[in-house]
């Protein structure tokens, strides 16, 4: 299975990262959402985005929208994991087009929960 995480933070990026490994992930990792955005044109098979909300560039709101306008990757599951905690932030992000959300700070457990959430879903 292949995810890509998209956050500006190298330290967010490498516990996710590892988080995703021990669950038999390939990881990928963007630093914003528009190098997010070229790595899914040009890295096939990517199943899974963990987003940030709040990154330079192009914010994860703007790339969740981006991506569910392209049927390419209509079947990308989206989990934002984001700081962003209050209501009308985890309803935009939702109407947009995200599978789940995820406050930080967040725990293994938590991801593989929200994880299986959406897996549950599909």
């Amino acid at each position: 299975m292949n995810a890509i995480v998209i956050d500006d933070s190298r330290a967010t990026q490498a516990i996710l990262t590892r988080i995703l490994e021990d669950l038999d992930y390939e990881v990928t990792c963007a630093g914003d959402g528009r190098q997010g955005l070229q790595v899914l044109d040009r890295t096939p098979g990517i199943e899974l985005a963990l987003v940030d909300w709040n990154m330079p560039v192009m914010n994860g709101l703007e790339f969740v929208r981006q991506v569910r306008a392209d049927e390419r990757f209509a079947s990308l599951t989206i989990v934002m994991v984001t700081t962003e905690g209050d209501v009308g932030h985890m309803v935009e992000a939702l109407d947009a087009g995200a599978d789940e959300y995820a406050m930080k700070p967040f725990t293994a457990q938590v991801i593989r929960e929200k994880l299986e959430l959406v897996a549950a879903g599909t």
